[in-house]
């Protein structure tokens, strides 16, 4: 494997900016991470020395220190930069690809691989991850609230078994049941409505 002109650069939080992948194919490019237990984002960027060729763009892989390869996300010219969160899956997911690491697994060193392919599939790839993100916060969503509802449930009483308590505030449980059928229908309707 050959250095080849900081084209791509990376920036492990807590950790200085680093330019040396290395070129394992003429249009793939990896670089090491040591001490990955620790990293929790990453942000890969093109430098600007030198763009990507006319019509293509990249694909941000991670290789996790267990051998599992995960799909990130894309860089392009028009999007020359972009933070990942990798702490979420380091250890547990794996997704099947085509991008091979040139460098043997060592424990605790993970991988950024890079792989340069026509816009259109960059594209498409890219589409697969938003979709596996929204599907997995619906998830997420759905056995949150359905953790909520057993867990208020195994509190209910009926108004006879209550004992009266100045100090405590009571809510009837069919105000629980009614804001779980609300947020359960906003969930699906668009799986990330919580965050705005």
């Amino acid at each position: 494997m050959e250095n080849t002109p900081a084209m791509f650069g990376i920036i492990v939080s807590g950790r200085p900016v680093e330019t040396d992948f290395m070129l394992t194919t003429p249009t793939q490019f990896v670089k090491i991470i040591p001490d990955a237990d620790s990293i929790s984002h990453i942000v890969v960027f093109l430098t600007g020395i030198q763009p990507f060729p006319e019509g293509m763009a990249g694909l941000v892989y991670f290789c996790c220190p267990d051998g599992n390869v995960k799909l990130l996300g894309d860089l392009s010219n028009e999007k020359p930069s972009a933070v990942f969160r990798v702490s979420n899956f380091k250890r547990h997911e794996q997704m099947s690809n085509d991008f091979t690491f040139g460098q043997q697994q060592v424990p605790n060193v993970a991988q950024i691989g890079i792989s340069i392919e026509p816009i259109l599939n960059v594209q498409q790839q890219s589409a697969l991850v938003v979709n596996e993100t929204s599907e997995s916060m619906d998830v997420f969503g759905q056995k949150i609230l359905e953790n909520f509802m057993n867990f208020i449930s195994s509190y209910t009483v009926t108004q006879a078994q209550m004992t009266p308590n100045a100090t405590e505030t009571y809510v009837p449980f069919c105000t629980v049941q009614t804001w779980y059928t609300t947020f359960q229908r906003r969930l699906q309707q668009n799986p990330c409505f919580w965050r705005h």
